[in-house]
């Protein structure tokens, strides 16, 4: 059952700060029951819970919090129906939608639980004692990856499980060993809450610290803000707008301990069409990209918002194609009415621009209710392009920029006034890529993942993904906020020197007790190291 109530320190309590309902994105009605806003005390009581369950929490062993991991996947498989049901009556997403998130978010977690089984992530080196080297010896030196501390988790809009409360910052987190707050996204807080309960159970059923897991709800940027800035907070993460990062990023600078803000922020993923791909293809590549362009109504951080091409007839083949599949596209429901308002001005922005032409668009919205929108794909010469920096602005849903360039070189140089990006995108025969070395590398330089005669929309949770890039895509490009190298995130390296045998970590002690893979005087071994 929803209450509308924050879960602190392993308590469900009425939030001091007022209430409101969800609405219904597809009926803009709305939503049972009231739920309610924590009140800055009640943000710092969850932040103390937090950082009392710490130090406990950091001192578990990979197995106990694998075993949690588990747990929570577990317990938010045992919610049943009423989870994916919940997430399409506050989203406008289909009940399947639901159901494939949930599905993404349990494997997820399980997922880092097998990660965090084999240890890579500590990165564990040893390089023993040398007491007679000469000039000088030596020291006993050994390196770990430890717990940064609490972390906060901003729920994101547009993936009410997989990017939300149990979503891939909380799960990479909680792998690390860090406690969590998340701020439940406003737009689907009885799916939050729905999550919450099924972690908090799992906290119990592990024997964990109250503190290891809470759920705060607010209004405006006012408890975020508060999160953020409190002193027992050590990292936070964030998938949103790029205004909503950099306010976050802009906070946490600006403390007297400034934190990281792993903030994964606006994109408009670069689709590059070459000639000799749209000369054999350009129908296939044009269903392919509408259906990039329109999947779960472009409200996805890796929707193709520009693509670019050189002028052909095969480039106006993919135009009429691509209008021809927009045509057939249903106006779709946005997230909430904000997004929708947000959606409706950028396209009108993007429609009042020097060049610019619509190629199609999708169904009208016509009589239907609720927060829907039309897609859209418009057309401008590079020129045009290259003068107008408010082309590059990212909008939020199923619009996209379609830039005709003269010739290699000026695609070159549309290329090069991109900002950081997510992903960039080549449809592209063997032989094109042979010879685009120029071209590869400005995207190798921009992008976090270059995606090849696919589509950049869609994000597989695995070892080997990025989802990251230079800024604006995220506030750091070293780091992904999706697969498991993203627990790298939320620990920070630590070396003991000279420590007393018998004190040490069990990961760095010499019998090696976890059967760990460690770096022991430059030789990758699982044995233990000779006393």
């Amino acid at each position: 059952m929803i209450t509308g109530q924050q879960l602190i320190n392993g308590h469900w309590v009425q939030g001091e700060a007022g209430q409101y309902q969800a609405v219904n994105p597809a009926t803009a009605a709305f939503i049972e029951p009231v739920m309610s806003y924590a009140s800055k005390n009640q943000v710092h009581q969850a932040v103390a819970a937090a950082a009392k369950a710490a130090p406990v929490f950091a001192a578990t062993t990979l197995k106990q919090r694998a075993e949690f991991l588990e747990l929570c996947a577990d317990e938010i498989m045992a919610l049943g129906d009423v989870l994916p049901e919940r997430v399409a009556l506050e989203t406008g997403y289909p009940k399947a939608r639901g159901e494939g998130e949930r599905a993404r978010t349990v494997n997820q977690l399980r997922l880092f639980a097998s990660s965090i089984r084999s240890g890579e992530y500590l990165n564990i080196r040893i390089d023993t004692a040398l007491p007679d080297r000469q000039p000088l010896p030596r020291p006993d030196l050994r390196y770990t990856n430890q717990p940064i501390g609490p972390v906060v988790v901003f729920g994101a809009s547009n993936f009410p499980l997989a990017f939300s409360v149990a979503g891939g910052d909380t799960a990479a987190a909680l792998a690390a060993g860090c406690p969590v707050i998340v701020k439940g996204h406003n737009s689907h807080p009885g799916t939050c809450e729905l999550v919450a309960q099924a972690l908090h159970k799992a906290v119990q059923k592990a024997g964990l610290p109250a503190g290891v897991f809470s759920l705060i709800m607010g209004s405006g940027r006012e408890v975020g803000s508060e999160l953020v800035v409190a002193p027992e907070v050590k990292a936070v993460g964030f998938t949103g707008s790029l205004a909503g990062g950099m306010a976050l990023f802009q906070l946490a600078n600006n403390r007297p301990e400034p934190i990281p803000v792993f903030a994964e922020m606006g994109s408009v993923n670069p689709v590059v069409l070459l000639p000799e791909a749209l000369e054999q293809n350009a129908e296939g590549i044009a269903a392919g990209f509408v259906g990039s362009l329109t999947l779960g109504v472009g409200q996805f951080c890796v929707n193709p918002g520009v693509a670019m091409a050189i002028q052909s007839p095969a480039l106006d083949k993919f135009c009429a194609a691509a209008s021809a599949a927009l045509a057939k596209v249903p106006a779709g429901v946005m997230l909430n009415e904000g997004i929708a308002a947000a959606y409706q001005k950028g396209t009108v922005h993007l429609a009042e621009q020097s060049g610019v032409e619509l190629v199609g668009s999708g169904e009208a919205v016509g009589d239907k209710a609720g927060f829907c929108t039309q897609a859209k794909l418009f057309k401008v010469t590079a020129e045009a392009f290259l003068a107008n920096p408010h082309l590059q602005e990212e909008v939020f849903g199923h619009v996209s920029v379609l830039v005709s360039c003269a010739d290699q070189a000026q695609l070159l140089a549309v290329v090069r006034t991109l900002k950081g990006q997510l992903t960039g995108t080549l449809q592209a025969t063997a032989a094109e890529l042979a010879t685009q070395a120029e071209l590869i590398s400005l995207l190798r330089q921009k992008v976090g993942r270059l995606v090849v005669n696919n589509f950049p929309t869609g994000v597989e949770v695995c070892d080997a993904m990025m989802h990251g890039g230079p800024f604006p895509a995220a506030t750091d490009a070293r780091f992904t906020s999706v697969g498991t190298a993203s627990i790298a995130r939320f620990v920070r390296p630590i070396c003991f020197q000279n420590y007393p045998a018998e004190l040490l970590p069990p990961e760095l002690q010499n019998a090696n007790p976890w059967a760990l893979p460690r770096l022991v005087n430059g030789v990758k071994t699982s044995a233990a190291v000779d006393a």
